[in-house]
């Protein structure tokens, strides 16, 4: 899939997303995020490992989000996967723009939202950020 066809891909998401209505449970879990860019090539659509603890019960779903601190409004996306009981999210559970700084080391935070089986509520949230390279 080329950039620019992976990109339409992602807005076109981001526009349902933003369509859907999420709430917040009432009693919020704090998850754990645990990364490491380990093994990962610049500029590679497969993203790291993960592990992700505190996750409560009634996840389904978790959605992963990565954000260039250093450049903000570059999308490089995320996506959603089945949570089955276990935090260990194997590498290239989903795919994304991976880190490809122009110069130097960028740092990047990864978002993780756990989602109900309908997914409207949010029952936690976490984050982790990491400079690559590293």
């Amino acid at each position: 899939m080329t950039k620019i066809a992976l990109m339409s891909s992602m807005a076109a998401v981001l526009l349902v997303a933003a369509c859907q209505t999420t709430k917040d449970a009432p009693n919020l879990a704090v998850l754990g995020v645990d990364f490491s860019w380990q093994g990962v090539p610049a500029c590679s659509g497969k993203p790291p490992a993960f592990k992700i603890s505190n996750v409560p019960a009634g996840t389904k779903t978790l959605k992963f989000w990565m954000t260039d601190l250093n450049v903000p409004s570059y999308m490089h996306g995320g996506g959603t996967v089945e949570y089955k009981g276990t935090g260990e999210i194997p590498a290239g559970a989903f795919s994304y723009m991976g880190p490809c700084p122009p110069t130097g080391s960028h740092d990047y935070r990864f978002e993780v939202t756990a989602l109900n089986a309908t997914g409207d509520t949010v029952l936690g949230r976490g984050q982790a950020t990491r400079p690559f390279p590293f």
